[in-house]
């Protein structure tokens, strides 16, 4: 019936509508009003453009922002031209671009990128401004690399980071760069930016004064203290372990009571750095009433009565009453009196002795891991290194430790108090005696480049490795180490190493061929790392006027 006919309108599609046929496809959803078929993807993404139109016609223009203030002037020099050239080819290199399996003979660059950062901060170099994203990318996906790299970049890392946020961790991150902090006589400026900077500018602030007025850091952060908050004042109190002194004691005892536990924590550590404080004369009791040395028996013995309680006064000093799961709460209590208690006051307490009579002294009833244990953490903490030498042994010894290293991590602690070249020397002697499959960790607290006797130990064990057919893969940590830390001077030594050697019949399959493509490597990367300082020590070519 003609008189009855009603053209139907299509039906208005809506943006939710051409998202979820999009996400569907529209082999299974196809929009209402669009024909099925070959043709359906077509006239979807048709109806998508005109809805785009539809809905942009809508809006009305925003106002304009007003442009950003222009970053301000970087005064260091220029990278000399072929320093710039290296960077951008180091910060060209991306993680992962080999795929995975053997790295080939070919330098891992972006391993070199942290000590090529290193070399440019040492010099005062700024970078060119085509390189800071780049840079700050980096740095966002390498933690590691924050420091140096921030650094570097200078203050217009900052000003770039507020116009991006996938950069916002540089306002967060201290960058070390005083390219535009205020000198000592700029009391005025010091007191705005320490009111109204950002956090990462404070910290450096701070760090900058304390550095050279311990002082006057230490008043800067008193007069705004009240006010921080909790996380800020953790990280301002750090800063006082640079020129931490004895006229800092009164302000880290107040401290003490804090409202945030680890600002109390790290107040009780720094002050018990002090061997002079009161907190530390208070350890000192506390410790000496647990541990003495018993005459009547046949040999001298040390002998442990931990304490029976907790109290508060010993909590206001920075014992954690709570004991870490599976750990007893007496030997808990115990270690941290040791550890907080001054290592001088140990001679008098325990018979005149020295530190090597001391910890050659047996203890009773298997208190002497724990006790050797605390007295390493104290070494460390007081910077001891007459007691860090006792607790190492000799490096040859069995069990390559004294009695007291009860680990690889406390060893390398211990070692950090060491004199550098002692470091290496010990380290040397340690590889020379046990091989490397336990030197990792040790290598890493050693001065870069490696002296020269701790370089060749390890080439002459890597080689010693090698001809023993030993798996290869498991030295690949060491090696990559030795590529970052050994000094450029021992490529030469490392040619006689590029044969493939003559595989024993018991050696891995195929490991010489990677011995020898690991050797290549390293020497690659030992002259690429010669020819990048050399980059850096070139004097600048003139600009172009």
């Amino acid at each position: 019936m003609t008189g009855d006919h009603h053209t139907q309108s299509p039906i208005p599609l809506t943006w939710e509508d051409l998202v979820t046929a999009a996400l569907l496809g529209t082999d299974r959803r196809t929009p209402p009003g669009t024909p099925p078929g070959g043709t359906a993807p077509t006239a979807l993404l048709d109806a998508a453009a005109a809805d785009t139109v539809r809905r942009r016609a809508a809006l009305r223009p925003g106002r304009a922002a007003p442009r950003p203030e222009p970053a301000p002037p970087d005064p260091r020099p220029p990278l000399p031209t072929a320093a710039a050239r290296r960077l951008t080819l180091l910060l060209a290199d991306r993680p992962g671009a080999g795929g995975a399996g053997r790295r080939g003979s070919a330098p891992d660059l972006m391993e070199l990128l942290p000590q090529w950062l290193a070399a440019a901060n040492a010099r005062g170099f700024a970078p060119p401004p085509e390189t800071l994203p780049a840079l700050l990318d980096a740095a966002r996906a390498r933690t590691d690399l924050r420091p140096a790299a921030l650094e570097f970049a200078g203050t217009r890392a900052l000003w770039l980071a507020r116009l991006n946020p996938d950069w916002r961790f540089a306002l967060r991150a201290a960058p070390g760069s005083g390219a535009s902090l205020p000198g000592p006589d700029e009391q005025d400026r010091v007191a705005r930016l320490w009111r109204e900077g950002l956090f990462a500018e404070r910290v450096a602030l701070l760090a900058a004064i304390r550095s050279r007025d311990p002082d006057a850091a230490r008043a800067l952060l008193m007069a705004t203290w009240p006010t921080e908050r909790a996380e800020d004042r953790l990280m301002f109190l750090d800063s006082l372990r640079t020129g931490l002194g004895p006229r800092d004691e009164p302000f880290l005892e107040q401290a003490l009571g804090d409202r945030s536990r680890n600002v109390r924590a790290t107040a009780a550590e720094l002050l018990s750095a002090l061997p002079g404080s009161a907190l530390a004369a208070r350890m000192a009791v506390r410790a000496g009433a647990c541990v003495a040395v018993d005459r009547t028996r046949d040999t001298p013995t040390i002998v442990v009565e931990a304490p029976h309680e907790c109290d508060a006064a010993m909590e206001r000093d920075g014992v954690a009453a709570k004991a870490p799961s599976g750990r007893g709460e007496r030997s808990w209590w115990l270690g941290q009196l040791v550890e907080a208690a001054p290592l001088a006051t140990w001679s008098a307490r325990l018979g005149g002795r020295g530190p090597e009579e001391i910890v050659a002294l047996p203890v009773a009833d298997e208190w002497m891991s724990e006790l050797h244990a605390a007295w390493c953490r104290a070494a460390v903490r007081q910077r001891d290194a007459g007691w860090s030498r006792a607790l190492l042994g000799a490096p040859s010894a069995p069990g390559a430790g004294g009695p007291g290293a009860v680990s690889l991590a406390e060893r390398a602690k211990l070692l950090g108090t060491l004199p550098v070249g002692e470091r290496a020397e010990w380290v040397a002697g340690f590889i020379a005696a046990h091989g490397l499959s336990e030197a990792f960790q040790l290598l890493g607290v050693c001065a870069v480049p490696w002296a020269a006797p701790l370089g060749r130990a390890v080439v002459d064990a890597l080689n010693i490795a090698r001809d023993a057919g030993s798996y290869p893969w498991s030295f690949s940590g060491v090696m990559g180490l030795a590529e970052r830390c050994l000094d450029p001077a021992e490529a030469g030594r490392l040619d006689a190493l590029l044969a493939v050697p003559d595989e024993p019949e018991d050696a891995s399959p195929g490991a010489g061929g990677y011995w020898a493509e690991a050797f290549q490597r390293l020497g690659t990367t030992l002259r690429l790392r010669a020819a990048m300082t050399a980059e850096l020590e070139a004097a600048q070519e003139p600009v172009p006027a």
